[in-house]
């Protein structure tokens, strides 16, 4: 029996996973280790991850 409706039995739009799997792999092939890398400060990480250790010391 062939599926008319095009989607699974979860109600997935097969076509429309398809499309967005097709753009997904053309646009940005393999960039997703730098898209987040650009965007963070080591510094700010490193004064953050300072302000916790310092919170922790203090509530235990």
């Amino acid at each position: 029996m062939e599926n008319k409706t095009n989607k699974t039995t979860s109600g997935t739009n097969v076509q429309h996973v398809k499309q967005q799997n097709q753009q997904s792999a053309s646009s940005q092939s393999g960039q997703y280790g730098t898209e987040f890398g650009s965007e963070t400060s080591a510094q700010q990480v490193k004064q953050q991850n300072q302000k916790a250790e310092q919170g922790k010391q203090q509530n235990s």
